[in-house]
């Protein structure tokens, strides 16, 4: 989910470090891993580096991941909201009224039941909280491109990726902290929205700002000529990332490998189940196949960066819920990849496609 195509209507689909993205996960593990074991004391120090419950270093590599995709999105669309609102509904319904609850669901049936003797009690709580983080954050980039390889409709999905961003910044805090609180996690209210504010709404509000700047100065070609000279520190930002928390999880990964394997089981399963879940309401509503597709897919795939900028924030940069968040990186590419194959391979079954 890191970047955005050049524009919804123009994408050129996967490039090279998107496709390999899972690859780069792979290398970024194991180079944390590595580094973690040899160099501890340098991961101490970053760890604390903090101001207000925020990681500095974490922070500016959010701030890298996160800002180019802000710079794409066109609050102009609001204008189409009106063109086939079904596909709005699902939408909004799957996204926040779906999928943050059935990801909960999930996290406790596999870590209190199904894991139970596996972890500790506050190491299950801490991967349940990490899987609420991720539930609760649909995608709001690549899906871009997902949209682009499914020949899904460009305008459409801006439209549809406009108004999640617009929900995310009130509708994210509430959620998690309401299912956190099932869970009996205690939330500390000022750090999560604090999170929401450094890694959402400024971004945006700045990539608003550039992107309009951009506009009045050379029209779109200015607009994707900035994002295509910043998207090498967004992918770099990812890599840092991953690194650095694996860097702090060296000894669960050295000593515990297992924990990758059981916390990417549900993540694959709420994957799927939403994905077939969206698909099915779009076929039943008898949406193009342009709209179904991009519908479906938008609330498969998960914002990540945000997920793993408030992972870090709540519970800390070598949590279990840091651990988790990054997990979700590592199934993205390889399920979304399949379930656009399988959006293709269903399109003659859709009038008019």
């Amino acid at each position: 989910m890191l970047e955005q195509t050049k524009t919804p209507d123009r994408g050129a689909g996967l490039g090279i470090f998107e496709r390999w993205l899972t690859l780069w996960v792979a290398a970024a593990i194991l180079l944390g891993t590595v580094l973690g074991r040899l160099l501890p004391d340098l991961f101490a120090v970053i760890s604390r580096l903090e101001y207000a419950s925020v990681n500095i270093v974490v922070g500016v590599l959010i701030w890298a991941m996160v800002f180019p995709m802000m710079v794409g999105v066109d609050f102009s669309s609001f204008g189409r909201i009106g063109r086939q609102p079904r596909g709005l509904v699902i939408t909004l319904a799957v996204n926040w009224l779906i999928k943050p609850f059935s990801m909960a669901a999930l996290g406790l049936l596999f870590f209190r039941w199904l894991y139970v003797g596996l972890f500790t009690t506050s190491e299950a709580d801490s991967y349940i909280a990490g899987l609420i983080l991720l539930g609760a954050a649909p995608c709001t980039a690549m899906v871009f491109v997902w949209s682009h390889l499914t020949r899904g409709d460009p305008t459409y999905t801006l439209v549809q990726v406009t108004l999640n961003d617009t929900v995310l910044i009130f509708a994210y805090a509430p959620i998690v902290a309401f299912l956190l609180g099932l869970t009996d996690i205690t939330v500390p209210w000022t750090t999560l929205v604090l999170s929401v504010v450094l890694y959402v709404a400024i971004p945006l509000a700045a990539g608003v700002y550039t992107r309009h700047r951009l506009l009045g100065q050379g029209g779109l070609e200015k607009v994707e000529a900035f994002r295509d000279s910043i998207k090498p520190w967004s992918a770099a930002g990812l890599v840092a990332m991953v690194a650095l928390l694996f860097g702090f999880q060296g000894d669960v990964i050295v000593n515990r490998p297992i924990v990758i394997a059981l916390v990417a089981i549900p993540l694959l399963i709420q994957s799927y189940g939403i994905f077939f879940l969206s698909w099915g309401w779009a076929r039943y509503w008898k949406l193009p196949h342009d709209i179904a597709a991009p519908c479906a897919l938008i609330g498969t795939s998960n914002f990540f960066e945000l997920a793993v900028a408030v992972a870090i924030s709540l519970f800390g940069i070598d949590s279990g819920a840091a651990l988790a968040t990054v997990v979700g990186v590592l199934v993205e590419v390889p399920v979304m990849l399949s379930l656009v194959a399988f959006a293709n391979r269903r399109r003659h079954t859709f009038p008019n496609s």
